[in-house]
């Protein structure tokens, strides 16, 4: 039987209409910046109520060149959040941050490099994707979060092969949230949590993830001005390529949000803080001419900004995964920590 689908409407329509928030180099940056910000609050849905952080610390052990403290809190009311804390033994006062975040994976012990289940190693060892051991290599302490739906926060309510995720990110929306907005609120909270620990330079406060850790890591720098640089990873394309066409998690959506802008518009929101694009020639899910489309637009912005030099991309040869050595370069090159 001939399928008689409205993708090739929605399609249409993403593809011709252009958002009415989209950002205009010719408008005043700050007001733009000032409705952008308005809009993309109310779009992430009722955020949670700050509740007491009840912090616990399940267990602290020594490493050779770092310790370790396995962290429980309250991200709101009967929601734990759970967190591993990294701080290097080099001797300094203070250390700068990173925040890593894991994507679809089995969980935060990919950024911590400790494989659990079978394919862990080769997906750590082929993708680069232990950042919590690059970042103590790199001199920072590393905040590693479990996201909202994955790994030890994943739910026990899934079915089939699908990502374990989808139901937790659809009863968000019944709920007028969005995951977006939780998985943020999260990263928020928890850095509620380290400011408490005199060790940490919560002046100096990077995030980074790949493919739904870049994703959440470019969507918590618009929320949390704490972070003064991102580093998101194969996360940042035009939706129209991306999301909107190519099979993804629901957990990506803000909905209604291609109404108002793009992805990349959403960068004023971020300038003049810093931002580092990492994709992939090859990625099959964030293709490179969307990618290109999405960061010639924050090029664009961070001009307008006044702040050009504070915005660069790093292109891997191959996929979706992340590449640690260029992207280490530009990041030492742009914050000097």
């Amino acid at each position: 039987m001939k399928l008689i689908s409205p993708d090739s409407a929605h399609e249409k329509a993403l593809f011709e209409a252009k958002p009415s928030l989209a950002f205009d180099n010719t408008k005043d940056f700050e007001a733009q910046r000032d409705v952008l910000r308005e809009k993309f609050l109310e779009l992430l849905g009722d955020m949670p109520q700050k509740a007491q952080l009840n912090v616990r610390i399940e267990f602290e052990r020594e490493h050779n060149g770092f310790s370790e403290k396995r962290i429980i809190f309250d991200a709101e009311r009967d929601v734990q959040a759970v967190c591993h804390l990294w701080v290097p033994k080099t001797g300094k006062e203070k250390y700068p941050l990173v925040v890593c975040l894991q994507g679809h994976s089995t969980g935060m012990h990919i950024s911590m490099g400790r494989p659990v289940f079978k394919d862990d190693k080769g997906k750590i060892k082929n993708g680069d994707r232990d950042f919590a051991v690059q970042a103590i290599k790199e001199g920072y302490a590393a905040l590693i979060l479990e996201q909202r739906g994955f790994g030890e926060r994943r739910t026990a309510r899934a079915s089939g092969d699908g990502p374990r995720c989808h139901i937790t990110a659809m009863t968000a929306l019944l709920l007028g949230r969005t995951m977006v907005g939780e998985r943020v609120w999260d990263v928020s909270r928890a850095l509620d949590v380290v400011s408490q620990f005199d060790n940490i330079d919560m002046n100096k406060v990077a995030c980074m993830g790949n493919s739904g850790g870049g994703t959440t890591t470019f969507y918590a720098a618009c929320y949390d001005s704490r972070i003064k640089i991102a580093m998101p990873s194969c996360s940042i394309c035009t939706y129209k390529d991306s999301i909107a066409t190519i099979g993804h998690c629901v957990c990506n959506f803000i909905p209604s949000s291609a109404k108002y802008f793009d992805m990349s518009d959403l960068a004023a929101l971020i300038a003049p803080r810093k931002i580092i694009v990492v994709a992939g020639k090859l990625d099959g899910i964030f293709p490179e001419s969307g990618v290109k489309e999405a960061y010639d637009n924050i090029c664009n912005i961070y001009k307008a900004a006044g702040c050009e030099d504070n915005c660069r991309i790093v292109w891997g040869n191959e996929g979706h995964r992340f590449y640690a050595d260029p992207s280490w370069k530009v990041f030492r090159s742009l914050t000097n920590w």
